[in-house]
């Protein structure tokens, strides 16, 4: 989306339309005072028509700027008019540099000839700074011109591969979430419609059968549930996560001691609810993972607080690198944890800090598993 002095620039820049009625207005303009004063020492009634003539080329003039610069020459020589010599030359001058420079020098110098009845090295140096002088002027209007607009184009497919690249990490973590519901729960809803099939079948069955056969639906449904009830809450379970268990903060912040710098962890994840902890867990290991990548060297403090009536928040904050790396990277791994965050009713906040840092906090309720996903989460995956 465009920002408001994006969308404000873009009303108040005049279009090619206003632009070439404004360079006519001022072309009759100036015909006008070369009547009235007169510029040139032919009757009033040429000078008016030359000056008309003029002017009226100049509206076409990104369409044919040759051939509004050849026109001008005429008028400028007839009226003493140069505003439409001078249009040309500047609406011309990105693509007929050569072309337009003879023709700007050879208007000024009969107009010269004209008015005087002969040339010297004044008239010269006047035609050739006043030809220079229009050349350069559009010359360096029209290769800004094209530079923001290859910027603009740049900018605004650096803009759509951003989205499809942020679309792409959001399908592919709701893939991976996906084939994990797959093989966690198909076994045991297999196992449920079995038992299920075969109460229907035998529905006359011994009542001790029935009874077995509807306690094991029952277990398997609680041991369904609270599989799904995991993956909700972990989304995309990393190795360190598959016992099941609590997830041990403190030995992924003392795996990263030898890879350079100090990590300091405030706080533990051990009395949390599991769900909300193994979140909690791959949040600091993705702050880590970017920490080491992009700030080599810089001190990271990990923060993790949480109370049952405020919920839970995880920050991982680094300062500012003593040797910054020139790594870049896609924002895909944040993408993919906002996603993981908002879907357990959390949110992600990523950006740089007052110091000069990189600050990665991320929010979620207590009972994670049993949060509602948010319509909306606090993102910044910019930098």
């Amino acid at each position: 989306m465009l920002s408001f002095r994006a969308v404000l620039r873009r009303v108040a820049a005049p279009g090619p339309h206003a632009i070439n009625a404004a360079s006519v207005a001022l072309c009759l303009f100036l015909t006008v005072l070369a009547v009235k004063t007169p510029w040139a020492p032919l009757p009033r009634p040429v000078i008016a028509a030359a000056g008309l003539a003029g002017a009226g080329a100049v509206w076409f003039r990104g369409r044919w700027p040759v051939a509004v610069a050849v026109a001008g020459a005429g008028a400028y020589v007839l009226s003493g008019n140069p505003g439409p010599l001078l249009i040309g030359l500047f609406s011309g001058a990105g693509t007929r540099f050569l072309a337009l420079a003879a023709i700007g020098l050879a208007g000024f110098l009969a107009q010269q000839w004209v008015d005087g009845g002969r040339l010297g090295a004044d008239a010269l140096i006047a035609g050739v700074t006043a030809t220079g002088i229009a050349l350069a002027a559009g010359a360096y209007a029209a290769t800004r011109r094209e530079l923001t607009r290859s910027l603009r184009e740049r900018a605004e497919r650096a803009e759509a591969e951003r989205r499809l690249r942020d679309e792409q990490a959001r399908s592919a973590e709701r893939g991976r979430i996906a084939r994990e519901m797959h093989d966690v729960l198909a076994h045991k809803i297999t196992l449920i419609s079995l038992h299920a099939g075969g109460l229907e079948v035998n529905a006359n069955a011994a009542p001790e059968r029935v009874e077995r056969e509807a306690a094991l639906i029952r277990v398997s449904a609680q041991e369904a549930l609270e599989e799904l009830r995991k993956i909700l809450g972990v989304l995309r379970a990393g190795p360190a996560d598959d016992d099941g268990g609590f997830p041990d903060l403190r030995r992924l912040v003392d795996s990263w001691a030898p890879a350079g710098g100090t990590v300091t962890l405030h706080g533990d994840i051990g009395t949390w609810p599991p769900e909300t902890a193994r979140a909690a867990y791959r949040l600091v290991q993705e702050g880590l993972t970017n920490a080491h990548k992009h700030a080599p060297g810089a001190p990271v403090t990990v923060t993790v607080t949480g109370s049952r009536e405020d919920g839970v928040t995880i920050a991982v904050a680094n300062g500012r690198s003593p040797r910054p790396s020139p790594a870049t990277g896609a924002g895909i791994g944040l993408v993919g944890l906002a996603e993981r965050f908002r879907l357990i009713g959390g949110t992600v906040r990523g950006g740089p800090d007052d110091a000069g840092g990189w600050r990665l906090e991320g929010r979620l309720p207590w009972h994670a598993a049993d949060a509602s996903p948010r319509e909306s989460h606090d993102q910044d995956t910019a930098g």
